[in-house]
């Protein structure tokens, strides 16, 4: 299968485009840097062309500004690349007859504090601009499916973690503290759950997603279904990696974050649709990404 992948250089999209490539598919990167022909969606010109001349089978629509910062700092670029670009893939996915498009959400629509473990079918209560664009975003393939034909299906991923990750991530963070047997900082003393999960899981997904027919217009969970606090993530690393790192409780980093996120997924509706198992588990993924961070950040000797 010929399959677009947006964001194609980014953390998840370098591990999907290889992980499709390994599976025999022909890939096509999209990007705005990091590719051969660099393509901005928020350029329907561009999109359009790529489209014309490369005629791909699906795609997985990754790309975003995903760092919630940044967002908050400049929600019209963030709007122009969530929302607008998703518009202009879509469009030319219906023009030029793609057959499946996977568009890339997140279980922060979800909000703060949603009834748990969370469903598909769980109001929407989206906080920062980011998560706005996401719930926009959304209904702009929804309102393809239903006007347009388009065959597409929406994931909402919990925190997906591995190899390559930005160094900002908070799974990097940790390891790399305890490597070097520095503080683990704990912002509202790590009282945040989620479902931190292996970007490997993710890519098995969307191959499942790729091939599974009757699915369009479907929601799905993502993560491992598991419960997890950011303290009990720090806790877990610092055994991993063997430190005696501190974890220092700090306050927390907004006002707007002093209320705890609480929020980790039922994945059943994607267990029983796509017939998805998580591959990797918390520990072997974090294993991996210690092995990985370790050959860039060497331990501290003692």
């Amino acid at each position: 299968m010929r399959i677009a992948v947006t964001g194609a250089s980014g953390f998840i999209g370098s591990h999907l485009t290889r992980y499709l490539s390994e599976r025999g598919h022909e890939v096509l990167r999209v990007d705005v840097r990091g590719v051969e022909r660099p393509v901005d969606v928020t350029s329907f010109e561009q999109v359009d062309r790529f489209f014309s001349e490369h005629r791909p089978e699906a795609v997985v629509h990754l790309a975003a500004i995903a760092n919630i910062p940044e967002c908050i700092r400049d929600p019209r670029r963030c709007f122009e690349v969530n929302v607008l670009g998703t518009l202009n893939v879509v469009e030319c996915s219906v023009r030029y007859g793609v057959s499946r498009l996977i568009y890339a959400s997140s279980a922060n629509v979800y909000g703060v504090r949603p009834r748990t473990p969370v469903t598909e079918d769980e109001q929407l209560r989206p906080r920062s601009p980011y998560d706005h664009t996401k719930v926009a975003a959304e209904s702009v393939v929804m309102s393809y499916v239903v006007s347009k034909g388009l065959d597409a299906v929406v994931f909402r991923s919990w925190k997906i973690f591995g190899e390559g990750e930005p160094e900002t991530s908070v799974t990097t963070r940790f390891v790399d503290a305890c490597l070097k047997g520095e503080p683990i900082p704990l912002y509202n003393g790590g009282r945040d759950v989620t479902d931190p999960y292996h970007v490997l899981n993710y890519c098995r997904a969307v191959e499942l997603a790729l091939k599974t027919d009757g699915i369009s217009g479907e929601v799905f969970n993502l993560g491992t279904g598991n419960r997890v606090s950011i303290r009990e993530l720090a806790e877990l690393i610092r055994r991993l990696t063997g430190s005696s790192s501190e974890l220092l409780d700090l306050p927390p980093r907004t006002e707007q974050e002093r209320e705890p996120m609480i929020s980790y997924p039922s994945v059943e509706k994607a267990r029983r649709v796509l017939g998805y198992e998580p591959v990797i588990g918390l520990e072997e993924g974090l294993k991996r990404l210690i092995a990985w961070r370790s050959s860039l950040c060497p331990r501290r000797s003692s």
